[in-house]
């Protein structure tokens, strides 16, 4: 059952960090998430991120059933010196449905909530404070870079136009809301059965919060297929040398 107390601190977060995808592009019949990179599963890295930001004060884990046994043991070791919370639920055959069930187990709904794509293992705590701060003025905020290459509307294979990029970003998680906004347009989704491509989508379709911008980093990218898990592991060696 959801805790309704309010906690001491009214800038702290709670985070929804999506572990229940497959590997279909990865070429894999295992969760992506559970690939070692550079010896440690791909959501460790995530993982303990948010275990070491002090504003983060619950971690939501939403996995697939069957792995919830293999996911408690591994969080027990990472998470054994830390006393951040970690909730683990099961996840749904959609994105979207995760995340509502991830909401479920939100400690409280006053609390700032991020979502996270467990597959992106690269996000910074330099990032984690500044989308902490900015979804603090505008109660709506994501992660994004702006887009490098050209980028052109195509259909039936043949060139429509190109789109001016100035304006372009490639988002990325974690989105940051509070807890009572996302769950309302959560809410209004599912019973419309609206699927959004991200949490951010859902704000700008059911609510009137304007969506602000944090510029994130080229390196917080998402592992989805083998040519990814190269780069990540380029990224891990950079990072500890």
């Amino acid at each position: 059952m959801r805790k309704t107390e309010k906690r001491n601190e009214a800038l702290d977060y709670e985070v929804i960090l999506l572990a229940a995808g497959h590997g279909k592009r990865m070429g894999t019949t295992r969760n992506k998430i559970l690939l070692h990179l550079i010896g440690k599963p791909v959501i460790s890295y995530s993982l303990n991120t948010f275990l070491n930001d002090p504003a983060c004060k619950h971690i939501v884990l939403v996995t697939q059933e069957g792995e919830q046994d293999l996911l408690r043991a591994m969080v027990k070791k990472e998470a054994k010196n830390n006393r951040c919370p970690v909730t683990i639920v099961s996840g749904g055959c959609e994105r979207q449905y995760s995340v509502y069930s991830g909401l479920q187990a939100v400690f409280n709904l006053e609390n700032i909530v991020m979502v996270h794509d467990g597959a992106r293992p690269f996000v910074s705590l330099t990032q984690l404070k500044l989308l902490h701060r900015k979804v603090q003025e505008t109660r709506a905020a994501i992660l994004g870079v702006p887009v490098k290459d050209t980028i052109k509307r195509v259909v039936d294979g043949i060139v429509q136009e190109t789109v001016p990029r100035e304006t372009l970003w490639q988002i990325q998680t974690p989105q940051a809301f509070y807890g009572a906004d996302l769950l309302a347009v959560h809410d209004r989704a599912q019973q419309e059965g609206y699927l959004g491509t991200d949490d951010a989508s859902l704000i700008e379709k059911y609510s009137y919060l304007p969506v602000s911008m944090v510029l994130g980093s080229y390196e917080n990218i998402k592992l989805t297929t083998p040519e990814d898990m190269l780069i990540g592991e380029a990224i891990v060696k950079r990072k500890r040398n």
